[in-house]
Protein backbone atom coordinates (compact mmCIF):
# COMPACT_ATOMS: atom_id res chain seq x y z
CA UNK A 1 0.00 0.00 0.00
CA UNK A 2 0.65 3.45 -0.13
CA UNK A 3 1.05 6.39 2.13
CA UNK A 4 1.67 9.80 0.90
CA UNK A 5 4.74 11.28 1.61
CA UNK A 6 4.90 13.65 5.01
CA UNK A 7 1.12 12.84 5.62
CA UNK A 8 -0.38 10.42 8.09
CA UNK A 9 -3.46 8.18 7.71
CA UNK A 10 -5.06 4.49 9.61
CA UNK A 11 -2.85 2.47 7.31
CA UNK A 12 -0.64 1.41 9.71
CA UNK A 13 -3.15 0.58 11.87
CA UNK A 14 -5.49 -1.08 9.76
CA UNK A 15 -2.36 -2.86 7.71
CA UNK A 16 -2.68 -6.13 9.72
CA UNK A 17 -6.37 -7.11 8.33
CA UNK A 18 -4.81 -5.88 5.00
CA UNK A 19 -7.47 -3.17 4.69
CA UNK A 20 -6.17 0.51 3.90
CA UNK A 21 -8.24 3.56 3.96
CA UNK A 22 -5.48 5.98 2.30
CA UNK A 23 -4.68 4.35 -1.25
CA UNK A 24 -3.10 6.05 -4.13
CA UNK A 25 -5.70 6.04 -7.03
CA UNK A 26 -5.58 6.38 -10.61
CA UNK A 27 -5.14 8.34 -13.49
CA UNK A 28 -5.59 12.16 -11.67
CA UNK A 29 -7.12 14.62 -13.26
CA UNK A 30 -3.59 15.98 -14.49
CA UNK A 31 -0.85 13.81 -13.21
CA UNK A 32 -0.50 9.58 -12.38
CA UNK A 33 -2.11 9.86 -9.26
CA UNK A 34 -4.63 11.35 -6.65
CA UNK A 35 -5.35 10.49 -3.18
CA UNK A 36 -8.21 8.45 -2.35
CA UNK A 37 -9.97 8.46 1.06
CA UNK A 38 -12.76 5.69 1.73
CA UNK A 39 -13.98 4.38 4.91
CA UNK A 40 -14.28 0.96 5.42
CA UNK A 41 -14.67 -1.58 7.65
CA UNK A 42 -12.27 -3.20 9.58
CA UNK A 43 -12.62 -6.70 11.29
CA UNK A 44 -12.40 -5.84 15.12
CA UNK A 45 -12.16 -2.15 15.04
CA UNK A 46 -15.28 -1.22 12.97
CA UNK A 47 -15.76 1.60 10.46
CA UNK A 48 -12.25 2.76 10.32
CA UNK A 49 -12.67 6.54 8.41
CA UNK A 50 -10.42 7.88 5.46
CA UNK A 51 -7.98 10.59 6.78
CA UNK A 52 -5.09 12.07 5.84
CA UNK A 53 -3.46 14.67 7.95
CA UNK A 54 -0.64 16.83 6.67
CA UNK A 55 2.17 16.26 9.20
CA UNK A 56 1.14 14.23 12.08
CA UNK A 57 -2.12 12.88 14.36
CA UNK A 58 -3.30 10.66 17.55
CA UNK A 59 -4.46 7.62 15.44
CA UNK A 60 -6.96 6.99 18.77
CA UNK A 61 -8.40 10.51 18.67
CA UNK A 62 -8.05 11.44 15.17
CA UNK A 63 -6.96 14.95 16.24
CA UNK A 64 -3.64 16.61 14.29
CA UNK A 65 -0.61 16.97 16.41
CA UNK A 66 1.83 19.16 13.91
CA UNK A 67 1.85 20.50 10.61
CA UNK A 68 4.64 21.30 7.43
CA UNK A 69 6.52 24.38 8.04
CA UNK A 70 4.74 27.03 6.04
CA UNK A 71 5.13 30.80 6.41
CA UNK A 72 2.83 32.42 3.45
CA UNK A 73 -0.61 33.99 3.89
CA UNK A 74 -2.88 32.38 1.10
CA UNK A 75 -6.77 33.00 0.53
CA UNK A 76 -7.85 29.77 0.09
CA UNK A 77 -7.13 26.48 -0.14
CA UNK A 78 -8.07 24.91 -4.11
CA UNK A 79 -8.25 21.35 -6.03
CA UNK A 80 -10.36 19.22 -7.04
CA UNK A 81 -12.62 16.71 -5.85
CA UNK A 82 -15.12 13.71 -5.83
CA UNK A 83 -16.75 12.54 -2.48
CA UNK A 84 -19.90 10.68 -1.61
CA UNK A 85 -20.95 8.91 1.77
CA UNK A 86 -23.65 6.03 2.29
CA UNK A 87 -25.08 7.09 5.56
CA UNK A 88 -25.73 10.51 6.88
CA UNK A 89 -22.47 11.60 8.32
CA UNK A 90 -20.48 13.68 6.08
CA UNK A 91 -16.85 14.62 5.89
CA UNK A 92 -15.03 17.81 5.87
CA UNK A 93 -11.59 19.62 5.07
CA UNK A 94 -9.76 21.40 7.70
CA UNK A 95 -6.94 23.56 7.18
CA UNK A 96 -4.70 25.26 10.57
CA UNK A 97 -2.32 28.12 9.87
CA UNK A 98 -0.46 28.67 13.45
CA UNK A 99 2.61 30.14 14.30
CA UNK A 100 4.95 29.58 17.74
CA UNK A 101 4.85 32.25 19.74
CA UNK A 102 8.07 33.28 21.74
CA UNK A 103 6.89 35.73 24.64
CA UNK A 104 3.39 34.34 25.07
CA UNK A 105 5.06 30.50 24.83
CA UNK A 106 2.69 29.06 23.34
CA UNK A 107 1.32 28.29 19.51
CA UNK A 108 -1.33 30.69 17.87
CA UNK A 109 -3.79 30.40 15.20
CA UNK A 110 -3.23 32.81 12.67
CA UNK A 111 -5.85 31.73 10.28
CA UNK A 112 -8.51 28.37 9.48
CA UNK A 113 -10.99 26.82 7.69
CA UNK A 114 -13.45 24.33 8.24
CA UNK A 115 -15.24 23.02 5.55
CA UNK A 116 -18.29 20.36 6.11
CA UNK A 117 -18.86 18.43 2.85
CA UNK A 118 -22.20 18.18 1.73
CA UNK A 119 -24.27 16.56 -1.53
CA UNK A 120 -21.73 14.61 -3.59
CA UNK A 121 -19.49 15.16 -6.49
CA UNK A 122 -20.00 11.92 -8.18
CA UNK A 123 -17.22 13.59 -10.72
CA UNK A 124 -14.21 15.61 -10.67
CA UNK A 125 -15.07 19.05 -9.23
CA UNK A 126 -13.23 22.15 -8.72
CA UNK A 127 -13.28 23.33 -4.62
CA UNK A 128 -12.08 26.51 -3.09
CA UNK A 129 -12.34 27.36 0.60
CA UNK A 130 -11.27 30.29 2.06
CA UNK A 131 -8.82 30.93 4.89
CA UNK A 132 -10.13 33.23 8.07
CA UNK A 133 -7.91 35.21 9.53
CA UNK A 134 -8.06 36.09 13.04
CA UNK A 135 -4.56 37.93 13.30
CA UNK A 136 -2.16 39.84 11.56
CA UNK A 137 0.86 37.59 11.91
CA UNK A 138 2.50 35.00 8.88
CA UNK A 139 2.33 31.46 10.28
CA UNK A 140 5.42 29.17 10.56
CA UNK A 141 3.21 26.01 10.51
CA UNK A 142 0.20 24.58 8.41
CA UNK A 143 -2.03 21.60 8.79
CA UNK A 144 -4.28 20.09 6.56
CA UNK A 145 -7.09 17.47 7.08
CA UNK A 146 -8.93 15.54 4.81
CA UNK A 147 -11.64 13.19 6.18
CA UNK A 148 -14.09 10.78 4.43
CA UNK A 149 -16.54 10.76 6.88
CA UNK A 150 -18.07 12.51 10.04
CA UNK A 151 -18.24 11.47 13.52
CA UNK A 152 -20.41 7.75 12.47
CA UNK A 153 -18.38 6.61 8.84
CA UNK A 154 -20.13 4.27 7.04
CA UNK A 155 -18.54 1.55 5.06
CA UNK A 156 -17.40 3.11 1.29
CA UNK A 157 -17.89 6.40 2.55
CA UNK A 158 -15.02 8.33 0.00
CA UNK A 159 -13.18 11.54 -0.59
CA UNK A 160 -10.75 12.04 -3.26
CA UNK A 161 -8.61 14.72 -3.80
CA UNK A 162 -6.02 16.24 -6.34
CA UNK A 163 -4.50 18.92 -7.94
CA UNK A 164 -4.48 20.59 -4.35
CA UNK A 165 -2.88 23.97 -3.71
CA UNK A 166 -3.26 27.62 -2.41
CA UNK A 167 -4.73 30.27 -4.04
CA UNK A 168 -4.52 34.28 -3.67
CA UNK A 169 -2.64 36.00 -1.07
CA UNK A 170 -4.15 38.01 2.38
CA UNK A 171 -1.72 41.23 3.45
CA UNK A 172 -0.41 41.17 6.55
CA UNK A 173 0.71 44.11 9.32
CA UNK A 174 4.70 42.43 8.85
CA UNK A 175 4.43 43.04 4.70
CA UNK A 176 6.15 46.35 4.98
CA UNK A 177 9.80 47.19 6.06
CA UNK A 178 10.47 47.86 9.50
CA UNK A 179 12.88 49.51 11.44
CA UNK A 180 14.23 50.10 15.22
CA UNK A 181 14.75 53.97 15.77
CA UNK A 182 12.34 54.02 18.46
CA UNK A 183 11.31 51.97 21.93
CA UNK A 184 7.96 51.85 23.85
CA UNK A 185 7.60 50.96 27.77
CA UNK A 186 6.54 49.56 29.50
CA UNK A 187 5.52 46.88 27.57
CA UNK A 188 3.74 44.63 28.89
CA UNK A 189 1.82 47.75 29.67
CA UNK A 190 -1.43 48.43 31.69
CA UNK A 191 -2.84 52.31 31.06
CA UNK A 192 -0.47 54.36 29.10
CA UNK A 193 2.91 53.63 27.16
CA UNK A 194 5.73 56.22 26.42
CA UNK A 195 7.22 56.08 23.14
CA UNK A 196 10.83 57.35 22.55
CA UNK A 197 12.80 57.55 19.44
CA UNK A 198 16.20 59.26 18.27
CA UNK A 199 15.24 59.60 15.05
CA UNK A 200 14.43 63.35 14.28
CA UNK A 201 11.80 62.57 10.82
CA UNK A 202 9.87 60.44 13.16
CA UNK A 203 8.43 63.63 14.62
CA UNK A 204 5.13 64.13 13.57
CA UNK A 205 4.97 60.51 11.82
CA UNK A 206 1.36 58.89 12.08
CA UNK A 207 1.09 56.04 14.60
CA UNK A 208 -1.37 53.51 14.03
CA UNK A 209 -2.12 50.70 16.57
CA UNK A 210 -3.92 47.26 15.12
CA UNK A 211 -4.91 44.32 16.72
CA UNK A 212 -3.29 41.32 16.33
CA UNK A 213 -5.93 40.53 13.63
CA UNK A 214 -4.99 43.07 11.89
CA UNK A 215 -7.57 45.68 12.43
CA UNK A 216 -7.02 49.50 12.64
CA UNK A 217 -7.59 50.62 16.67
CA UNK A 218 -6.04 53.58 16.67
CA UNK A 219 -4.85 56.98 14.44
CA UNK A 220 -2.14 59.10 16.30
CA UNK A 221 0.32 61.14 15.98
CA UNK A 222 3.90 61.73 16.99
CA UNK A 223 4.58 64.84 17.60
CA UNK A 224 7.32 64.67 19.92
CA UNK A 225 10.28 62.93 20.40
CA UNK A 226 9.22 61.18 23.63
CA UNK A 227 5.54 60.84 24.34
CA UNK A 228 2.71 59.23 26.32
CA UNK A 229 -0.31 57.43 25.03
CA UNK A 230 -2.81 56.14 26.38
CA UNK A 231 -3.68 52.50 26.13
CA UNK A 232 -6.20 51.43 29.20
CA UNK A 233 -9.40 51.33 26.57
CA UNK A 234 -7.78 48.32 25.14
CA UNK A 235 -8.97 44.77 26.60
CA UNK A 236 -5.86 42.30 27.14
CA UNK A 237 -3.85 41.09 24.36
CA UNK A 238 -1.22 41.11 21.61
CA UNK A 239 -1.11 44.63 19.64
CA UNK A 240 1.02 46.34 17.22
CA UNK A 241 2.50 49.86 16.39
CA UNK A 242 3.36 50.78 12.91
CA UNK A 243 4.90 54.54 13.16
CA UNK A 244 4.97 55.61 9.19
CA UNK A 245 7.68 57.79 8.51
CA UNK A 246 9.60 59.07 6.00
CA UNK A 247 12.29 56.66 6.25
CA UNK A 248 9.62 53.85 6.15
CA UNK A 249 7.61 51.91 8.83
CA UNK A 250 8.74 51.23 11.74
CA UNK A 251 6.77 48.33 13.21
CA UNK A 252 6.53 47.45 17.47
CA UNK A 253 4.63 44.50 19.39
CA UNK A 254 3.04 45.69 22.27
CA UNK A 255 1.15 43.82 24.95
CA UNK A 256 -1.39 45.08 27.07
CA UNK A 257 -2.15 42.86 30.57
Amino acid sequence: YYTPNLWSCLNGTTAPTSTFTCERGAPGVAGSYYLKLTSKTVSGMGVMPGIAVSGTFNSSTLQPLTGFPFNQRPANLIGKWQHMIYGSSQGFVDVQLTRWDSIMQMRMTVASAHYNLTGMAMSWSNFSIPLNYSEGNNPDSCIITFKASGSSPTNNDYLYIDELSFSGSVLGIFDVVSSSNSSIYPNPAIDFIRIENSDINLINASLSIYGANGQLLKSLTLSEKNQQFFVGDLKSGIYFLVIQSVDGNDIKKLIIQ
